[in-house]
């Protein structure tokens, strides 16, 4: 039996990447236990009567406890979350590894979250002795993991896998219209992307900003909503559900993008599949994934500010993506 663990994963780009992967093992004969996080049990996830599923609480003590008297329960595990099992087991053991922030830490973040990183850093290097492989999306971040934590590269493999869509939505495009789409925290530096939004409209009197920042973030709400009410054509659309996803990029002239780290950037790869265009942060993780047509230093509103006026020029090439889809390549690793 194969135990994919992910109480860690409840939202974002992680949560949408699991739910790509639940679906495409139950289409398999393998037989599969899911350990998932509490926080998405009334999700009504629905799995083969082969198959077992358990709701547990994101806890370090709970997850020891289950992995005590499970030790020797399963074939293969995936650890979808970035840490290994909390003890060793006679599993041949995979770790899925996608989140930066135990790599290198924004300048900006608070101390009080720096410290946070700090001690789940120290987690995972206590814990990276109880896995066999590590799984990473691209080449930057296995290089950057085996430097960080001492792991030979010959036991961290690349395969990025995403969720493609069904088919291509053949819309016009909304001339000048830019996307970010993301979720709020401090490293996808949206506070930077609006005052360099704001400084290129003040230019030049064109474009729109689309973004999708869910309704607790009250306080880059704010000031959206004050920058709406001075004639900012800025919109917030919330949460966006996949299937109206698509339309959204397909719609859109640009995908813009000012995360300061990524271990992947899903959304710029959905938005090249979209035939959107990508003004990024001028960072490695942006050129891992794809070629983009503009950049820009995502630490300086100006940059931000000439990027788009760039963009006005009509002669951005076309963006290009460097990844291909191994997901059948990753389950064949499962056994």
């Amino acid at each position: 039996m194969i135990l994919i663990d992910a109480i860690y994963i409840n939202n974002s780009g992680g949560k949408v990447l699991l739910d790509y992967l639940i679906t495409e093992l139950e289409k398999t004969d393998k037989e599969i236990f899911y350990l998932l996080d509490i926080r998405i049990k009334n999700e009504g996830l629905t799995i083969k009567p082969t198959n077992k599923l358990v709701y547990l609480q994101s806890s370090l003590l709970k997850r020891r406890s289950f992995y005590k008297e499970n030790k020797d329960n399963f074939s293969s595990i995936l650890c979808f979350g970035n840490l290994p099992p909390n003890i060793r087991t006679s599993a041949k053991v995979y770790t899925y590894f996608h989140q930066l922030l135990f790599l290198d830490l924004p300048k900006e973040m608070s101390f009080i979250n720096k410290k946070i990183y700090y001690i789940k850093t120290r987690i995972l290097n206590n814990l990276k002795k109880n896995t066999d492989y590590w799984i990473v999306q691209t080449d930057l971040v296995k290089e950057k993991l085996s430097r960080k934590y001492k792991i030979s590269e010959n036991s961290i493999l690349t395969l990025p896998f995403y969720p493609p869509f069904d088919s291509y939505i053949d819309v016009p495009k909304k001339e000048h219209q830019y996307i970010y789409v993301s979720n709020v925290t401090v490293h996808k530096n949206h506070g930077r992307l609006i005052e360099g939004f704001i400084k290129f409209y003040n230019l030049h009197k064109k474009g729109k900003l689309i973004l999708t920042i869910p309704s607790e973030a009250t306080e880059i709400l704010n000031i959206i909503n004050a920058k709406q009410k001075e004639g900012y054509p800025i919109e917030n659309i919330g949460f966006v559900e996949r299937e109206n996803l698509q339309k959204l990029y397909a719609e859109s002239e640009y995908h813009i993008f000012p995360s300061l780290t990524e271990s992947f950037g899903l959304g710029i790869v959905e938005a090249i599949e979209n035939n959107c265009k990508i003004i990024a942060s001028d960072l490695p993780y942006t050129y891992a994934v794809c070629k983009p047509s503009l950049v820009f230093d995502p630490l300086d509103i100006n940059s931000i500010t000439d990027a788009l006026s760039l963009s006005l020029q009509k002669n951005a090439n076309s963006s290009e993506s460097k990844v291909d889809n191994e997901i059948n390549n990753l389950i064949s690793h499962l056994s």
